[in-house]
């Protein structure tokens, strides 16, 4: 489950796990794939967050916590993030090094 909130500057979405503990995540870019959208999502931690998993906050983890969900309207419609399926996460990766190697040659 996720909930968006907006900040001064940049989307942030709060997931939430079974458990029901909270993740804030901003969401850094779309990427668009055929008729769906994909988003990239970064993990927000503070420095005084106990946590287990690798994150890039300064607590001594190499890697950064990122995200790709899919973004589907509910039927709400609201938007939905939902974990995509190992084609679409394929195809999403395929997508974004599109894009990188397109901004590197601007």
């Amino acid at each position: 489950m996720a909930d968006k909130e907006m900040n001064e500057e940049n989307m942030v979405v709060v997931m939430t796990d079974d458990q029901g503990n909270e993740y804030y995540y901003e969401e850094e870019m779309i990427i668009p794939v055929g008729d769906e959208k994909y988003a990239l999502l970064i993990g927000l931690h503070n420095e005084d967050d106990e946590h287990e998993h690798s994150c890039g906050c300064g607590c001594g983890c190499d890697d950064e916590d990122v995200l790709i969900a899919k973004i589907v309207v509910g039927e709400d419609g609201e938007e939905e993030y939902i974990e995509p399926t190992d084609e679409e996460f394929e195809a999403v990766q395929k997508a974004y090094d599109a894009l990188c190697d397109e901004a590197e040659q601007d």
